[in-house]
């Protein structure tokens, strides 16, 4: 069973002017986390309803339970990564990146931009040994990695690198909105990171024009505007399709259900796939894509269809659509 966890904010630090570092902290937490790198572990924040009061929710029931309430007691919900976990017991604290957009856009992002020490949210995930999934980082063996996401990836893509053995080798690109929001990023020597603000151009454009670049396929920024999102959830990985398509069996047995509406961006109640093991890599390569869904879109078309990528060996994962509202 997952954990439901009161918190409440203990610092906010603004990293640059779309990122902003909230620490959240609670006695709830003392349970919470994974035995091992969080990697892109996900959890779900339950943000205050219009009303203001937070409801009371059991920790086995909580969706059930949110899904009844009236819209206006209903707590805003929304997915987010896990950044790190610093402390132990009672002490632990949890830290959470959110990407913060310019006017009213979200209820993750209007939260943060006026979050102050105080402030309490409720956070769903995974509990200490125990496994409920959340986690789609799985390379297996490979040995040539490819990390690819806009903003909304960013802190996914940034914990997964400070947590890959000192050999790793490969490329991160990572598309930000402008140049201030470049980070300082502990990786290894042989794994190269490539920051891309982008300055006003297509959002996934810059991300995609750049792996074309460096897996050698002919791609321009403005190819994503007139990419058309066929599964409005991608969510593509070794051991889930969104689509229904075969998926692969890992080396330690089948997929484990994730926890409870643990989708990246949806409001689902229903489970995506998280590796319990990972896929053998045929040829050495892996790569994890996330974040807008067409530029997800157009790089999975390219990199399955064009570069004939195995399926086992590929994550793409649909984080948000430009212009559509999600729901959790």
């Amino acid at each position: 069973m997952p954990i439901l966890a009161h918190v409440s904010v203990r610092s906010v630090e603004r990293l640059s002017p779309s990122f902003a570092r909230i620490e959240l902290v609670g006695a709830d937490l003392a349970d919470f986390g994974t035995d091992g790198p969080s990697f892109d572990q996900r959890i779900k924040l339950l943000f205050p309803p219009a009303s203001g009061v937070m409801p009371d929710f059991s920790a086995a029931e909580w969706y059930s339970e949110w899904l009844a309430l009236p819209d206006d007691e209903r707590p805003r919900m929304r997915t987010y990564t896990i950044r790190s976990l610093q402390g132990e017991g009672i002490e632990k604290r949890l830290y959470v990146d959110f990407v913060l957009h310019p006017g009213a856009h979200g209820p993750g992002s209007d939260w943060a931009g006026a979050a102050r020490p105080g402030d309490e949210i409720l956070v769903v995930g995974p509990k200490l040994g125990e496994h409920h999934g959340g986690i789609e980082w799985a390379p297996g063996d490979a040995s040539r990695l490819l990390l690819v996401g806009d903003e909304t990836a960013v802190p996914a893509i940034v914990s997964i690198l400070e947590s890959l053995p000192a050999e790793a080798t490969g490329t991160a690109i990572l598309e930000v909105p402008v140049a201030e929001d470049v980070q300082e990023v502990a990786a290894p020597d042989g794994l190269k990171v490539c920051w891309l603000p982008r300055e006003g151009a297509p959002v996934g454009g810059p991300a995609l024009a750049e792996v074309g670049s460096v897996l050698g396929f002919e791609a321009t920024p403005e190819e994503v505007t007139s990419v058309e999102v066929e599964d409005p959830n991608l969510w593509e990985t070794p051991v889930f399709s969104s689509s229904g398509e075969e998926v692969a069996v890992l080396t330690n047995g089948l997929v484990d259900a994730s926890m409870k509406g643990s989708a990246k961006g949806s409001a689902k109640g229903s489970a995506k796939g998280s590796a319990k093991g990972s896929a053998t890599s045929e040829d050495g390569r892996y790569a994890w894509i996330a974040g807008e869904s067409r530029m997800v879109t157009a790089l999975r078309r390219h990199l399955v269809n064009e570069l004939e990528m195995p399926r086992k060996q590929v994550a793409f994962m649909g984080y948000w659509r430009e212009g559509v509202s999600m729901k959790g």
